[in-house]
This record gives C-alpha cells, sequence and structure tokens, in this order.
C-alpha cells in the first residue's frame, strides 16, 4: 500500500512488524537526562583541550569564533528540533532523509554518519588514554584504552538509566573543574591588574584578527559542537518525544555554546593573543600559570573524566544507529537489529563498537580525528535540507500546526544552517574527505545490492 504525508511517500516493501514479545527499547529517559547526556557527548571541557589551536588560528579571537559557530549551529539545532517532532524515532538523519526525502538518500547518510559514529568512541577513549599516559608515562598507553573500553562497555550494556547516573556525577565533577578554571583565571586577571579587566572586548576581536581569520577559527570551534544531534538517536528511549526532544536539542547546543563562549572569554583574557609555546597544549600552560601543579592535577582528571562521559555517550548512541539500520534490514538484522532480553539494549552492536575502539592501540590522535567528520557534516547539511522540503511539501493548515514560525524558520534559518554545514564539509582535512568519499562508494554498492539496482527502496522497519 502506498501512503503520502508531507514527509514523503512510503511504497514498494512490505514493512517488518515488530512483535509483542520482542524486546523495546525503554522510555526511561526525561529531557535533563537527554540534555546531560548531549553535553557528556560533547565534553564541554573540550574547549580548553582545542583553545590553543583556535586563539593562534583566529589570532586571538576565541571568544568570537565560539559565539559565530554557536550561532550558526543552533540554525542546524532547530532544524533537528523540527524533525524530531515530525518523527519521534531513533536513527537521527537516517530516519529524517528516508521519511522526508528519499529512502536510499536516507541509507546513505545513515550510512555516511556511521562512519563518524562508530569511530568518534574510538576517537574520544585515545584522547582520555593519552591525557593519563602523559601523566603516568610508565604505563602503556594500550592499559588506559582498554580501560576506558571495558568500563563505557559494562555501562552502556546494562542501560541508559545506570548510565544517565554515572553521567551525571562525572559530569558535576567536569562541571567544577570548568568553573575553577574560570574562577582562577578571573583571579589571575584581577590580581595582575583590577576587577575592571574583567571587562574587555579583545577576546572577541583578538590582536591583528581577521574576519576570515574568525572564520577560520569557527569552522574549528564547530567541531566542539558535534554530539548536539546525537541524542535524536535515543528517541525510542525518551517519555513524550515529541516535546522533549526538540527542546533537549536546542538546550544542548544553546547550553554548550554559552559553556564554550564563557571559558573561550576568561582563558583568552588570561593569555591574550594566539602565540603559545605548543598550541596543542597551551590549556596546561595556563592551568600550571594560574592554579600550580596541584590544579593540573586536576585539570587532567578533570579532562580525563570528560573523555569518559563522552566515551560512554557516543558509545550509546552509535549502538543505536547500528541497531536501527539493522532492525530496518539494511544491515544484518540478526546481529544488529536484537535487543538483549535482560537489558533491553543492543549489546552486541555495543561490543562492536567497542572492538573497533581497541584499533586505537595502533594509532595517534592526529590520524584518528581524521576517521570523523565527514558524516557529521553531510547529514547536518541534509537535515537542514529536510525541513524545507517537508515545508514545502505541507499544505497550508499543516504549516500551520506543524511548522510554526513561517518562511523564515522552516525556509531562510535551514538555508542558513545548511550552507555553515557545507561549508565546513568541503573544507573538511583532505585525508578525511578521501575516507568519506570511499566509505560512501561502499554504501552506494551495498545499496545496489539492496534495492536490486536502484529498482526499488531499501527495507523499512514500522511498528504495530
Amino acid at each position: 500500500m502506498t501512503t503520502q504525508t508531507i514527509t514523503g511517500t512510503v511504497t514498494e516493501t512490505a514493512p517488518v512488524t515488530a512483535a509483542v514479545s520482542t524486546p523495546q527499547l525503554q522510555r526511561t529517559m526525561g529531557l535533563r537526562s537527554i540534555v546531560l547526556l548531549g553535553l557528556a557527548y560533547m565534553c564541554p571541557i573540550i574547549v580548553l583541550g582545542t583553545f590553543g589551536v583556535i586563539s593562534a588560528t583566529s589570532h586571538g579571537a576565541t571568544a568570537m569564533s565560539y559565539a559565530a559557530a554557536t550561532i550558526a549551529m543552533l540554525f542546524t539545532a532547530g532544524s533537528y528540533g523540527r524533525m524530531a517532532v515530525l518523527h519521534p524515532e531513533a536513527g537521527s538523519a537516517y530516519t529524517y532523509v528516508g521519511k522526508t526525502i528519499s529512502r536510499k538518500l536516507g541509507f546513505l547518510v545513515g550510512w555516511a554518519v556511521l562512519l563518524d559514529y562508530m569511530f568518534l568512541p574510538m576517537v574520544v577513549w585515545l584522547i582520555g588514554a593519552s591525557y593519563l599516559s602523559a601523566r603516568f608515562p610508565a604505563v602503556p598507553i594500550w592499559v588506559w584504552v582498554l580501560g576506558f573500553i571495558v568500563l563505557t562497555t559494562g555501562i552502556n550494556i546494562v542501560g541508559l538509566s545506570v548510565a544517565d547516573k554515572v553521567n551525571f556525577a562525572l559530569m558535576t565533577f567536569q562541571a567544577l573543574v570548568i568553573i575553577t578554571f574560570v574562577g582562577l583565571s578571573i583571579h589571575s586577571v584581577v590580581d595582575g591588574g583590577s576587577a575592571t579587566a574583567l571587562v574587555s572586548i579583545d577576546p572577541f576581536i583578538g590582536q591583528g584578527s581577521s574576519l576570515s581569520a574568525v572564520v577560520a577559527g569557527g569552522a574549528i570551534a564547530a567541531y566542539s559542537f558535534l554530539g548536539f544531534d546525537a541524542v535524536t538517536t535515543l528517541s525510542e528511549e525518551t517519555r513524550d518525544p515529541k516535546k522533549t526532544m526538540p527542546r533537549a536539542i536546542l538546550l544542548v547546543a544553546g547550553v554548550g555554546g554559552l559553556i564554550f563562549i564563557a571559558v573561550a572569554y576568561f582563558t583568552q583574557l588570561v593569555h591574550p593573543g594566539g602565540v603559545f609555546l605548543d598550541e596543542s597544549s597551551a590549556a596546561y600552560e595556563i592551568a600550571a600559570q594560574i592554579g600550580g601543579n596541584l590544579f593540573t592535577s586536576v585539570f587532567i582528571a578533570g579532562l580525563c573524566f570528560g573523555q569518559f562521559t563522552s566515551g560512554i555517550a557516543t558509545q550509546a548512541s552509535a549502538s543505536r544507529l547500528l541497531y536501527v539500520m539493522g532492525r530496518d534490514g539494511v544491515l544484518p538484522k540478526r546481529f544488529f537489529g536484537r535487543l538483549s532480553a535482560r537489558f533491553d539494549t543492543p549489546v552486541l552492536s555495543i561490543l562492536l563498537v567497542a572492538a573497533i575502539g581497541l584499533i586505537a592501540m595502533f594509532l595517534d590522535v592526529a590520524t584518528s580525528t581524521s576517521f570523523v567528520n565527514f558524516g557529521a557534516f553531510t547529514s547536518f547539511t541534509l537535515v537542514n535540507v529536510c525541513v524545507i522540503v517537508a515545508y514545502l511539501k505541507a499544505n497550508a493548515e499543516q504549516r500551520k500546526e506543524v511548522f510554526p514560525g513561517g518562511a523564515i524558520r522552516n525556509i531562510l534559518l535551514p538555508i542558513l544552517g545548511a550552507l555553515f554545514c557545507l561549508y565546513l564539509l568541503v573544507h573538511l582535512d583532505i585525508h578525511a574527505l578521501v575516507l568519506g568519499l570511499s566509505w560512501l562508494a561502499i554504501g552506494v554498492v551495498i545499496l545496489a545490492v539492496l534495492t536490486g539496482g536502484f529498482k526499488h527502496n531499501p527495507p523499512e522497519y514500522t511498528h504495530d
């Protein structure tokens, strides 16, 4: 049977119906839980880890770079929120593009973002292990990598209700480290001058900065926002997702952006300009300057806890995307489309992401980071396009009910979001582009097999 809706046409392939006895994802997550998980995925303390690079790129205008990135990413966050209302199922961009534009294109978007989702936990675990290895050089880095993987995998297998409690505790500690860093920065600035020195436009205009430098810094800063969209993969575990998810997405992007701007502002006041002994470890220099050796140890602990909470969130999101694609039948259903009868979690998908994380033992941070970002910015761009397409398909009554804000909110803002994300996509590192396009080419071959040479749509799952 063929049905036409404002979000697309569903045809050709008979749906696979969920049996009543089949384990289901449980709706245990509220607004606070979703926001905390999204912030954990973003890892707010990463603003300090990347401060030196962005400051050097923007010539000391780090706060302005983050402000520009925040505004731009809020456009895309708004689009994700709109699509989460239309499609409150797990799957994120894979679901949105498939139901709004084309199931074939939806598969390719899901395949592209799958690369990022599967490898981002590995990158997160490797960064955390690198911090600990630098602090405790006698311990091999593989020990720290394995420790991160075992702990986060165990928590995610047990379920998100446990992950929620762990995230709350570790996010609290991470927040305390950030607040302490900002407090010590304020004390350092006041101690070196006066309270009036706290009010300055220098972190926004830099020293010899320019629009192009700020935009370049903003492009790097946008990477800090990767993860706000990942909470949409948890829609089927969220209470009242049509109401909760849009608010959560905007809160994650907005609160994360405000944290980034504030921390960048005060850190830049402590160290004006963008010249450091080592850009990659600039925050360590500043931590030692404002707090001495004791605070430097606390700071490293905060960074590691941040990576741990981010690892929980990234692995959870990756496993849910694999589960949804397996449930749909576009990945082997016997493996990916199954939930644990005991925990109601996609255990096999979680273990696969853990196994991929073991590759971190043989890579450095620079190499591993080239594995991510292609799929993220591809999906960001197309989710913005989805809002425009869905709005144009809707009749007047549907636009009034489903698309408040008219053409400005549903056409202009998504266009701005899509253009910004497309800019970031084409300016990725050449290795990221080659890897991403190669992965996408493999996806095209798989899609051709699934659809009999693109003659029909890939399989689709529906609830009865």
